[in-house]
């Protein structure tokens, strides 16, 4: 399952404004504007990947990957197999 970025970016600006009661920008740092905790990152982990059939794990834990909107969708579509991914490097 292929999802695209901009349909990421609206469920997860959904799932914030739902979670934290304010409207968020996509390139806002959810993290930086205070008032959110680790603790509110990893409900940010288990929901992408049980929305989007990912693994987020060692090196794609990083903080970096759930600052904004669009950070998180880029880390989405990287995570996700591409049609006719067969699960290997491909490179």
């Amino acid at each position: 399952m292929t999802t695209s970025s901009d349909t990421v970016q609206t469920d997860l600006l959904r799932f914030l404004a739902t979670r934290t009661g304010r409207t968020w920008e996509t390139d806002a740092d959810v993290f930086g504007s205070g008032g959110l905790s680790s603790l509110f990152a990893m409900e940010l982990v288990v929901h992408l990947e049980r929305s989007y059939g990912i693994a987020v794990r060692g090196a794609d834990l990083r903080m970096d990957n759930f600052r904004t909107v669009l950070q998180m969708a880029a880390l989405v579509e990287r995570l996700q197999p591409t049609a006719g991914d067969s699960g290997g490097s491909g490179a």
